[in-house]
This record gives structure tokens, C-alpha cells and sequence, in this order.
């Protein structure tokens, strides 16, 4: 506080503009600048900004009608009834279809087709309610331009090229729509706010506005979200806390299939994922994406093998390819994509530890087919025979997979959901399958596959092998 005097000998009190330094990088304080900050260790990341006087406000909806407390058993649960698009996929990633007053944040890297999947969404959404969509990086006639080809918009579908979150709100409060789409979150500002546009301060201040507007007016909200080098969501990882749903747009832009993957959601399952491609008109989805990750597959090829993995309630049948070979080097390199780089460095110890394989001087190279990620411990198995079948020279049978955890001491420790992993390798055409013997009690088993029980990889490796040079 300043002190000051007027001609009357009067003094005046006037309040200090209080400033402050913030971190760009991971929303560190400080009230001094430096250099580099101490939390996330980024050197020239701090940028000064005045503090604003916090107002607790109310939550008031558009309607002017303000929250109260309320008994649970009062509460009507009949405005919570999901909304569901034409695209199964992306209702099986959100947990059933979109929830009203949800808010939804979706990241990605640039030119993935987080814009396309959005724009493609709202036209489906505008048929079952009011869409407006605030795009910040794009005018109206390019959006138009993007629109034509993905087919006919409806009436009901509002578009507003704008970046002043008051703006925004203001034209929210005439249209009242059902349904919010913030295209991103990065180029949307608050004028309150003095710090740059896409900062900390500005990216956590239209959140919470955009919150508020979601909760008490019931509208669902998907926010687009920049990510940085690292693949990681910009901004403050205060963020993903405050939305009800983290969604991430994977793939590689060489390639034309997407995934959409769940890393937070309060309303479903976060191990759920849905599989698009990617074509001049759009967005497709791919209902049996088993099918797509297999049918470039190579006969008689040596290291690879199939597994049936499971991604949140849905079988999936993958490759599994490895490349083994002599190093020139005196350290053996170990390169994974698609794969923990650890647990296939265990594996590989397990193999020479537990079967014999001669690995320390061999370089190893694995990849998961088609882009999927693996991650379950129910890969461990086809891992195993992927190696083994490179390191043999000898090819594993195109008709069998292979499902199973590898222990330390070369066990194989039984996995859950084997009856729906065995109907999808039935439905895909193989005949025999390998699964932990433990797992086969009480199961199902479809007519016209053959079902192995084993124990151990040792084991797991003499019958494929033998099998083979019979053949």
C-alpha cells in the first residue's frame, strides 16, 4: 500500500498493483524473476503477470437461476440421459455417449485431425440438439470449406470465429446451446487476465469459466488442447484435473488410421479405445480393427506371432513382430515401438535365463503392428515367440496365437477374459490358441479352435517349434 496527500492534508491509501512471475512451462509462482525455474528446471520460461483480486461468485445459470443445496434422493437424473452420435466408436471411448454438462478435453499433435473428429461430431449432435462452435485458430469460410466434405450440417449448428472469452460468453447466453465446442483452448483469452494469450493464467481462468457455464446450464463442452513436444497436454496440469474426460487423438500422419484413446473419465472406463481412419471424406471408423492389424501379415515370415489383447471391454487381435540379430557393436541394442521397452528387455531375460537363448550379443528389434499400443501383461507370451521365431530363423504357424503372463522364473501366469479372447480368435479363423493352463477351468471353448494349456515358456517354445519342423 502507497500513502499519498491531497490539498486538504487528507491522506489517501492507494493499493499496489500486485505482480508476480510465472513459469510457462509448468505453472510455478515466484515473486522475484529467475532465470530457471526451480520446479521443472525450463530456463527463460518466467513471464510477469498482475495478480487479480480472486471473486468468489456464485454459480448462476444463463436463466439467472442460482444453485442451493438439495437432498441426493431429490435430485431427478433425467437431464443426465446420454447423448449418443452415429459414431459407435467415439461413444464407446466416452463410456456410452456424451453426457450433458460434461466437459471433455481433447489433445493431440498438430494436423492429427482433432479439428476434422470435432467438426464431424457436431454435425451428428446438431440433429439431436443446438451446437455452437467457437473456433479461435480458423475463420468461418475455412471451417465452411472443411464442412462441405464431411456432408450436410443442420440448421441448428451456430459458428463463431472468435478469441475474447466475454465475447463468447455473451453470445453463449443468447443461443443457450446444448452443446460447446472450444477449438482451442490455447487461442481463447480473457481480457481480465493481463498475461498473454495461451498462458497459464489464461488457459486456467477460461477453463474454470467454461466449467462454470458447462455445470450450471447443462451443456456439454469439448475443448481442444495443443500438446507439447513431449506428447504431453499444454498448460498446467491443473487442467486435466479440472475436465471430467481426457481424450488423446493418436497416430502418425504418414499413416491413415487414428486412435482415440482415454486417459481420464468420470463417466467410463479409461482403458476404452476407438479406431478411425482417415479419408478424403472424413473420419471413418473401423468396426473390426482385429481384421485391419492382420491382413498385411506376411506367411511363413519368422518373428511373429499374434496376441489377443484386450483394449477396456474389447478384444483385439495384434502382431507382434521382432527382428533379432547378431550386434557389430560390443553392447546389444534394444529398440520397442508400440511395446514397454522394459518389460521386453525382462522377457528377453527370462528367454536366456529360463530356455537357453543366447540374447546378450544379439540386437533386438520389436513393434507392435498397425500403430496399436500394447501395454497388458498378457503379451508377454507372443513376445516370447516373436523372439524365439527370429533368433530360430523358423516361422511360427499362421493360425495359432498366443496368450499368456511370463513370471521371473519362466511361468506362465493365467490373464483374465480368455472366453472373449478365444471367441475373437475364433471369429478371425484360427484354430488353436495357447493360454495358461491355470485359465482353463470352467471355460467355454468355441467349436473349431483347439486350445492349449500350458505352464511354461519352455514349454510354450518346444511345441510351436517341433510342431513346425514336423511340417
Amino acid at each position: 500500500m502507497a500513502d499519498c496527500w491531497n490539498s486538504n492534508e487528507r491522506r489517501i491509501t492507494i493499493a499496489k498493483k500486485k505482480t508476480t512471475f510465472v513459469c510457462q512451462e509448468c505453472g510455478y509462482n515466484s515473486p522475484k524473476y529467475l532465470g530457471r525455474c526451480p520446479n521443472c528446471s525450463s530456463w527463460s520460461s518466467f513471464v510477469e503477470e498482475i495478480e487479480v483480486a480472486e471473486v468468489k461468485n456464485a454459480r448462476v445459470s444463463l436463466t439467472g437461476e442460482k444453485t442451493r443445496p438439495v437432498k441426493l434422493n431429490q435430485v431427478t437424473s433425467s437431464q443426465a440421459t446420454r447423448v449418443k452420435t452415429n459414431m459407435e466408436e467415439f461413444n464407446r471411448v466416452l463410456g456410452g455417449g456424451v453426457v450433458p454438462g460434461s466437459l471433455v478435453l481433447i489433445g493431440g499433435d498438430p494436423g492429427i485431425g482433432k479439428s476434422t473428429l470435432l467438426l464431424q461430431v457436431s454435425t451428428q449432435l446438431a440433429n439431436k440438439g443446438t451446437v455452437f462452435y467457437i473456433s479461435g485458430e480458423e475463420s468461418a469460410e475455412q471451417i465452411k470449406l472443411r464442412s462441405e466434405r464431411l456432408g450436410d450440417i443442420d440448421n441448428e449448428f451456430y459458428l463463431y470465429a472468435e478469441t475474447n472469452m466475454q465475447s463468447i460468453r455473451a453470445e453463449i447466453e443468447k443461443i443457450q446451446p446444448d452443446f460447446l465446442i472450444i477449438d482451442s483452448i490455447q487461442t481463447v483469452m480473457s481480457p481480465e487476465i493481463s498475461s498473454v494469450q495461451g498462458s497459464v493464467s489464461q488457459v486456467r481462468e477460461v477453463t474454470a469459466e467454461l466449467m462454470q457455464l458447462a455445470k450450471t446450464n447443462n451443456i456439454a463442452t469439448f475443448i481442444v488442447g495443443h500438446v507439447t513436444k513431449e506428447g504431453t497436454l499444454a498448460g498446467p496440469r491443473m487442467l486435466e484435473h479440472m475436465v471430467d474426460t481426457v481424450l488423446y487423438f493418436e497416430g502418425e500422419r504418414q499413416h491413415t488410421f487414428r486412435i482415440l484413446r482415454a486417459v481420464k473419465n468420470r463417466f467410463g472406463s479409461t482403458n476404452e479405445i476407438g479406431i478411425f481412419e482417415m479419408r478424403s471424406g472424413g473420419l471413418v471408423e473401423v468396426l473390426n480393427p482385429s481384421q485391419v492389424f492382420l491382413e498385411e501379415r506376411l506367411d511363413g515370415a519368422t518373428g511373429s506371432a499374434i496376441v489377443v489383447t484386450m483394449e477396456g471391454t474389447r478384444p483385439i487381435l495384434a502382431e507382434v513382430q521382432a527382428l533379432v540379430t547378431p550386434t557389430v557393436f560390443g553392447n546389444a541394442k534394444r529398440t520397442t515401438t508400440g511395446l514397454d521397452f522394459n518389460r521386453v528387455s525382462l522377457i528377453m531375460a527370462v528367454l536366456e535365463k529360463r530356455c537357453g537363448l543366447l540374447l546378450q550379443n544379439q540386437d533386438a528389434y520389436l513393434k507392435s503392428a498397425g500403430g496399436v499400443r500394447l501395454d497388458e501383461p498378457a503379451i508377454d507370451l507372443a513376445v516370447a515367440v516373436a523372439i524365439a521365431s527370429s533368433y530360430k530363423e523358423k516361422p511360427t504357424n499362421p493360425q495359432e496365437c498366443y496368450i499368456g503372463e511370463i513370471g521371473l522364473t519362466g511361468e506362465i501366469r493365467r490373464v483374465n477374459r480368455i472366453e472373449q479372447r478365444l471367441n475373437e480368435a475364433s471369429k478371425l479363423g484360427f484354430t488353436k490358441i495357447f493360454v495358461p493352463k491355470n485359465s482353463l477351468s470352467g471355460l467355454t471353448i468355441p467349436q473349431g479352435i483347439q486350445v492349449v494349456g500350458v505352464t511354461t515358456v519352455g514349454e510354450v517354445l518346444k511345441k510351436v517349434f517341433d510342431e513346425v519342423n514336423k511340417n
